[in-house]
């Protein structure tokens, strides 16, 4: 359950701070009608109502597993996700782009006072959407050091909060700078200018991120060195001489279902049996009489798949405790 609502602090957070921020920057931008207010005002907006998607994410992917969805409802986390990305693009990135270049085409002079405005309020949006960004980042690395790696197996609701957070702070710096030029210059086009950054800024973004869940919902696998791994395990059981298949696929952030199809050896098991005594004790015991010996065959017949059956859940045990990111597996005899 601790894994399933990974994310859900972060992403609280980061909505409470966004939709304050929200408010601020709508109102400087009635009052200012700054282009790269707006852009900030719809960055925000943006964000909010892709956070609100992402928490209805997380609350959905805590269903557990039932009739319809037998490997439960996690994936949802990842479609949840991709839709956030989709808003950033078009909502986010679009419409940001289109009233930039709008407003471009028809420059007017800014007045100073509001400039002055606008700077003070970026200034307070750099601090809150520091803080989230810094919380976010907080909670993926628990106390590791930073890596590529880190960032490549972060869950993608975490992540869509890291990459949002950061745009935002990198969105923020722009528009300071385009509301500064224009300050000292008193040109709007630098105003405009810094919207359409804004707007190329949070479209990329976007990219990133519907790239990133487009892998989880079309069935992420496992790398290649834990794949390897496993394979290795798995032929180390007797009863195993060959993996002839072997896919896996991510259901939930950090657990993954893996199917593989074996050439099975049962001659191990017998030879348990062998070593056990139980074969000789009945072969004393029928030796004489046909018909015992025939039931004997039915019975073994009767007790092979039990024992095959036992061995693999067996095997399949020992494959989810020594790879804990391996929720099932299932294991298919030639």
């Amino acid at each position: 359950m601790k894994d399933q609502a990974h994310g859900k602090q972060s992403v609280t957070f980061a909505l409470l701070g966004n939709t304050f921020v929200t408010v601020m920057k709508t109102a400087v931008f009635f009052v200012t009608g700054s282009a790269s207010m707006f852009a900030e005002a719809t960055h925000s907006f943006a964000d909010t109502l892709n956070q609100s998607l992402l928490l209805i994410g997380i609350k959905r992917s805590k269903k557990p597993a039932d009739d319809i969805h037998g490997y439960g409802y996690g994936i949802e986390r990842f479609f949840w996700s991709l839709i956030s990305a989709c808003g950033i693009l078009f909502i986010g990135a679009g419409i940001t782009v289109y009233h930039s270049i709008d407003s471009l085409m028809r420059p007017e002079q800014s007045h100073p006072a509001f400039s002055v405005t606008s700077i003070v309020i970026l200034m307070a949006a750099l601090v809150i959407e520091g803080a989230t960004l810094r919380m976010a980042l907080k909670e993926m690395q628990k106390g590791r050091k930073y890596s590529k790696k880190m960032f490549t197996e972060a869950d993608p609701v975490l992540l869509a909060v890291i990459y949002e957070d950061g745009a935002a702070v990198l969105g923020v710096f722009i528009a300071l700078l385009a509301q500064w030029m224009t300050f000292v210059t008193g040109n709007a086009g630098y105003d405009a200018v810094g919207g359409i950054l804004v707007g190329l800024v949070l479209g990329f973004l976007a990219i990133v991120l519907i790239m990133k869940n487009y892998q989880y919902i079309i069935g992420k696998p496992l790398n290649k060195e834990v794949s390897q791994k496993i394979i290795r395990s798995l032929l180390k059981d007797p009863c195993i001489e060959q993996v002839l298949e072997f896919k896996s696929v991510a259901i939930d952030i950090g657990k993954y279902r893996i199917f593989t199809t074996v050439e099975w050896n049962g001659s191990p098991l017998y030879e348990e049996i062998y070593e056990a005594g139980d074969l000789r004790i009945e072969y004393d015991v029928i030796k004489d009489d046909f018909k015992e010996f025939a039931r004997l065959m039915f019975r073994t017949t009767d007790r092979i798949p039990r024992l095959v059956g036992n061995h693999i859940d067996k095997v399949e045990k020992q494959i989810t405790e020594k790879f804990p990111q391996i929720a099932y597996v299932d294991i298919e005899i030639n």
